[in-house]
């Protein structure tokens, strides 16, 4: 799934150049993956939670692949139109991305329990990170080539991951909902209203955290070549230093949570600051080495705050409402990705001042929705926090 946006993200300057986009025009070959997977995550939450997991995300990598494959072949052969077939393409490939990641994530919820589960969720967090590392990387190199090259890799990649879910992945045998759509948006509903603080404080610091990281990245594959004149794998190494940080502490952050909830709400209410503090600092950065370690701060950060969340919101629901929970999870962070990159380029003609520190009020924002809001008290149950009432003294 992050390979779908972040592959793209150091060859969006020569996509620019070569089909003479503005950069809302290139802004949007992001915006137009992830908009669309953000629309559609719930409905196939919904559909893993009546079925299975597998039969979601397995028919959801081809549709990726196939997205990908159409924007290839109009970047290739086409002579006219060709902008606005790759954005097909890639609306496509949004629709499929929505059936990957979230999906995979109440999966580990059902295969895992209590600290197995939040260490999975670690872990998963870290991958998609190291895609995100890898992914700049892979993205310059492909992109040597030829720009559109990067189009092509992606119908390859999902072909050995589909076998390897259908062959290697044994889901558990639990109890499956059998309710219709409006019934289980009512008890998505009831979720919600048990939870609310929890959860839209939850979905506001994910959604906030990635527009922040993507609309970042956005704006340093373009400023790299300005400033710089870092192009190719140079170019995908610096990218890639920020989403190093994020995956390396996503992955300590997993093993450390376990199961306190009031751990996990310090860490994100932690990690939010630091990045606020990190992005109204970067203004005022002297040299290269200052800038990059501010940045490296913030993917840190990053890293601290979405192991957090995830096992948060996975363990908010049981397993029969767990696959709408998660993915209304991943429709908030799919929709921050969709922000960051327009946002960033109609702040960027604006002064990169005034960028860095509306993100540092977002994410002091989120901060405080977290602090504020987040009820992570209560005692375990089933896999999910319950609120408990004092015992009644007898007469």
């Amino acid at each position: 799934m992050v390979l779908g946006n972040s592959m793209l993200i150091p060859v969006l300057p020569d996509i620019k150049n070569a089909l003479n986009l503005t950069p809302i025009q290139v802004s949007l070959i992001i915006t137009l993956f992830s908009l669309p997977a953000g629309i559609i995550i719930p409905l196939a939450g919904f559909l893993s939670d009546r079925f299975n997991r597998k039969s979601i995300i397995i028919p959801a990598l081809i549709i990726y692949g196939a997205g990908g494959a159409i924007a290839a072949i109009a970047a290739v052969f086409l002579k006219q139109h060709t902008y606005t077939a790759i954005l097909a393409g890639r609306v496509l490939q949004g629709l499929g991305a929505a059936g990957t990641a979230p999906i995979a994530m109440a999966l580990c919820g059902d295969l895992f329990q209590g600290k197995d589960r939040s260490r999975s969720l670690g872990t998963i967090e870290s991958s998609n990170g190291l895609g995100k590392v890898v992914s700049p990387i892979l993205g310059s190199a492909v992109g040597l080539i030829a720009w559109y090259a990067t189009f092509i890799f992606f119908p390859l990649i999902v072909i050995p991951v589909a076998i390897s879910m259908w062959l290697l992945v044994k889901e558990p045998e639990v109890g499956r909902s059998k309710q219709q759509l409006p019934e289980y948006v009512k008890s998505f509903i009831n979720v919600l209203k048990s939870k609310t603080g929890l959860l839209l404080s939850s979905y506001a610091a994910g959604a906030i955290a990635l527009m922040v990281l993507f609309g970042i990245l956005f704006y340093l594959s373009e400023f790299l070549e300005q400033q710089f004149g870092l192009d190719g794998i140079q170019k995908g190494l610096v990218l890639a230093i920020p989403v190093l940080f994020m995956s390396a502490t996503s992955f300590i952050t997993g093993f450390v949570i376990k199961k306190k909830n009031n751990l996990m709400k310090m860490l994100i209410v932690t990690g939010l600051t630091i990045m606020a503090a990190s992005l109204a600092f970067l203004p005022f950065a002297a040299g290269v080495i200052m800038y990059f370690a501010a940045i490296s701060i913030v993917g840190a950060a990053t890293g601290m705050v979405l192991p957090c969340l995830n096992t948060l919101i996975t363990g908010a629901a049981s397993v029969k409402e767990r696959g709408l929970v998660t993915s209304f999870y991943g429709s908030v962070r799919f929709l921050g990705v969709a922000i960051g990159p327009p946002l960033y380029g109609y702040l960027m003609v604006r002064g990169t001042g005034l960028m860095f520190w509306i993100s540092a009020g977002l994410a002091l924002l989120g901060a405080a929705f977290v602090l504020i809001f987040a009820n992570t008290g209560g005692e375990r149950a089933g896999g999910f926090v319950i609120q408990t009432s004092p015992a009644k003294k007898p007469k």
